[in-house]
């Protein structure tokens, strides 16, 4: 089992920045691709960014590359998501999540694990 808490959510106006931090514990993995998704009121839960274990391959969706941007530090067990230039857009619930060793999916149907989300809210 692997536990995983996101925290950085809150408030922010558009325009503003947010970074977002996924802790994982329990069996914890380093070889796990972590990952971002978000859900936004009435909407499907969608992929956001993705890494490997190394950091060497990094996915992002398309409309949120060059805005978003994602890491990780494997010595703390913890995935980062630094959000700059928010849209009300955005706004969202935000989850991290784990997928086993291999090629980077961007189908929340390929991960394991996830967090309970943190709220992202972006005012005009």
């Amino acid at each position: 089992q692997v536990q995983l808490v996101e925290s950085g959510g809150g408030l922010v106006q558009a325009g503003g920045s947010l970074r977002l931090s996924c802790a994982a514990s329990g069996r914890t993995s380093s070889s796990y691709v972590m990952g971002w998704f978000r859900q936004a009121p009435g909407k499907e839960r969608e992929f956001v960014a993705a890494i490997t274990r190394s950091g060497g391959v990094i996915y992002y969706a398309d409309s949120l590359k060059g805005r978003f941007t994602i890491s990780r530090d494997n010595a703390k067990n913890t995935v980062y998501l630094q959000m700059n230039s928010l849209k009300p857009d955005d706004t969202a619930v935000y989850y991290c999540a784990t997928q086993p060793p291999g090629r980077v999916r961007t189908s929340d149907s390929s991960y394991d694990y996830w967090g309970q989300g943190t709220q992202v809210t972006v005012s005009s």
